[in-house]
């Protein structure tokens, strides 16, 4: 029996993971909306922390390999910090939303 190969099982599971990830997020209640945005911008915060690390990356060997792991890691860690940002600037205006409306010092109640 062959094993299969590796790159074929990460595959596998990546495209498990879209389907997943597609059915939990159409699935959510409104309610439910912004504390699910709270999670996903401190799951971006920790794929921050590994963007970080590929792009601090150096091996012995001063190849194409180490240019095009910091790059990639910088890459990474800058669409990790706009997702981030983006997040909380809607996850405010969501929470804002909820909030009582103060009314003007002159109108009457």
């Amino acid at each position: 029996m062959e094993a299969v190969d590796p790159t074929i099982f990460r595959l596998a599971i990546f495209v498990l993971a879209i389907f997943v990830g597609y059915y939990v997020v159409w699935s959510v209640t409104p309610a439910l909306h912004t504390p699910l945005m709270a999670v996903t911008n401190a799951i971006s915060s920790v794929i921050i922390v590994g963007a970080l690390i590929a792009a601090a990356a150096h091996a012995d060997g001063a190849g194409i390999g180490v240019w095009v792991s910091k790059g990639a890691g910088g890459i990474a860690s800058a669409l990790a910090a706009v997702n981030i940002f983006g997040g909380f600037m809607v996850t405010r205006r969501m929470l804002a939303m909820y909030k009582k409306k103060e009314k003007p010092a002159g109108e009457k109640k």
